[in-house]
């Protein structure tokens, strides 16, 4: 919730009203003499500052997300200004700095040591005990510094100094002290059964800078479609996809705006484009009849395949995260999948002793799969569904849970894995599901529901967990899934995810209840664009 700290002297009160005209409001005439003053100094020095009498105490800014604290000032504010100077402390800030002088049509000057008007700072303040991605903003003295303990906390500041000066607005005077909530702040794109245009996720990736989110999940492999052009099994490659080259493009332009791509090939179902071209790993059961998606994990060819594509995007895509799915192998929907999967039993049995089961040899190939994006120094995760109960293989205890559902057979509560210290992610399918074509019971989420209704805690249905658990709660992801690929076109699921990614950035940013009214945010996010 943003937060405004406000101390004022009685005396400097009624100098402001006097000052006014009783209003409480600088007069137009008042502000403009101040940027004419400043606009007209010399450039090696400040101008010289209006008596603080003469401006009422700053408002927070509005921004989205809400920024968390705002120390009040008195004083002018400060706009871009044509032939005004970006300069930077430190040369790691070079990206930051060019980034933000073009978007504000400013000069970008490199490191400078000497303090001119209309100045924007950017610094690395050298906190190594503060949030990585906190900043501090001084509006101050016609002047703007940011500084952080790194380029992306300072990043982050330069994405609410756009948003305060949009359309000709004004950074108000004062100190905003700024840092998200939850370290993970993600939006997840299903590019397997779709395929989205370079373009428009190149879009997507500068929407999402602009609101603070960190993460862009790629789902690019499914039954639908293999999206992602491969050197090691072309055989396996849709005809729309995305080449390396426009993925290199993507990864660029998402790495400048401190985004990282959680790539995700889902096994071990999911797999219908690899078994399209491989149709001799397909799982069948004892009476022949083939498993849609699900690939034969009995067979060693299989996990070669798998660690082959693993390997490969491995290189392709920097970052620690990686999803390796695991969620709805139909071999385990059966009521007896030792009986109707003979050959996953035997496997079972054999890599694992004679009471294994199924769900034990499917454990283990998670776990295999996870050793071969480990050895990429990747953290891997998987869907909350990928998890059985009672089995005598685990999961490994570094595999992070991706929380969509809570309908599955054997469906296991959210506390199951907190209480067993399980680091969690919520992607809860009842708020931040937008599943193209509404099949089943799911039905488009809206910005209000989630502004509303919805933080990090809420990770199944409606309830929340104790807060004890929150620390493990490494933060969300809205996610687009495209069941239903022809039910809206590209453009459509940007005008629908608009408001949702808004809102559900406001809830991992501060998952408090917000300060504005839903309307008050949906005015504000339109008048930011």
């Amino acid at each position: 919730m943003a937060v405004a700290l406000v101390v004022v002297a009685a005396g400097v009160s009624l100098g402001l009203w006097a000052a006014s005209g009783g209003d409480g409001d600088a007069t137009g005439r008042q502000a403009t003499s101040s940027r004419e003053a400043t606009a007209a100094a010399p450039p090696d020095r400040a101008p010289e500052a209006s008596p603080t009498r003469s401006y009422p105490l700053s408002e927070a800014p509005r921004t989205i997300p809400a920024v968390r604290e705002h120390e009040p000032a008195r004083g002018p504010g400060w706009r871009p200004e044509a032939g005004n100077r970006v300069v930077v402390d430190d040369p790691a800030l070079a990206d930051e700095g060019r980034l933000v002088a073009g978007e504000l049509g400013m000069s970008y000057a490199g490191e400078k040591d000497d303090r001119r008007a209309g100045d924007l700072r950017l610094a690395l303040n050298g906190d190594k005990g503060a949030n990585l991605e906190s900043y501090v903003m001084t509006v101050r003295d016609g002047r703007v510094e940011i500084n952080g303990p790194s380029d992306a906390g300072v990043f982050y500041g330069t994405r609410t100094l756009k948003q305060e000066t949009h359309d000709g607005g004004t950074a108000p005077e004062g100190v905003v002290k700024d840092e998200p909530a939850k370290a993970q702040r993600g939006f997840m794109l299903d590019i397997a059964r779709k395929y989205f245009t370079a373009g428009w996720i190149e879009d997507r990736i500068r929407e999402l800078g602009d609101l603070k989110f960190n993460q862009l999940g790629l789902h690019f492999s499914d039954d639908q479609g293999f999206r992602i052009e491969s050197t090691s099994h072309p055989e396996v490659v849709s005809r729309q996809h995305l080449t390396k080259a426009q993925v290199r493009k993507i990864i660029d332009l998402a790495r400048s705006r401190h985004i990282t791509i959680v790539p995700e090939i889902d096994s071990p179902g999911h797999l219908g484009a690899v078994i399209d071209a491989h149709p001799d790993l397909q799982l069948r059961s004892a009476q022949g009849s083939a498993v849609q998606g699900a690939i034969d994990i009995s067979k060693a060819e299989s996990a070669d395949i798998v660690d082959d594509l693993l390997n490969e995007y491995a290189d392709l895509f920097p970052g620690g995260p990686w999803h390796l799915g695991g969620d709805e192998y139909q071999a385990l929907t059966r009521s007896n999948p030792e009986a109707s999967f003979p050959q996953l039993a035997a496997a079972a049995r054999e890599k694992y002793g004679s009471g294994a089961t199924v769900a034990d040899l499917t454990t283990g190939w998670l776990n295999d799969r996870a050793d071969t994006v480990r050895k990429h120094q990747r953290v891997p995760r998987a869907w909350n569904d990928g998890f059985f109960r009672g089995t005598s293989v685990q999961a490994a205890k570094d595999i992070q849970v991706a929380y969509w559902t809570g309908k599955e057979i054997g469906a296991r509560a959210p506390l199951e894995y907190l209480q067993a210290g399980r680091k969690v992610i919520n992607y809860n399918d009842e708020f931040l599901y937008y599943v193209l074509g509404e099949p089943q019971t799911f039905v488009y989420p809206t910005g209000q529901r989630i502004y509303e209704q919805w933080t990090p805690r809420v990770l199944r249905g409606t309830a929340a967990v104790p807060a004890r658990y929150d620390g493990q709660i490494l933060g969300g992801s809205f996610a687009v899934w495209c069941d239903l690929a022809n039910s809206q076109t590209q453009e459509q699921v940007a005008a629908g995810i608009r408001m949702p990614l808004r809102a559900t950035v406001q809830k991992l940013w501060d998952p408090d209840k917000p300060e504005l009214s839903w309307t008050e945010f949906r005015t504000l996010a339109d008048r930011l664009g």
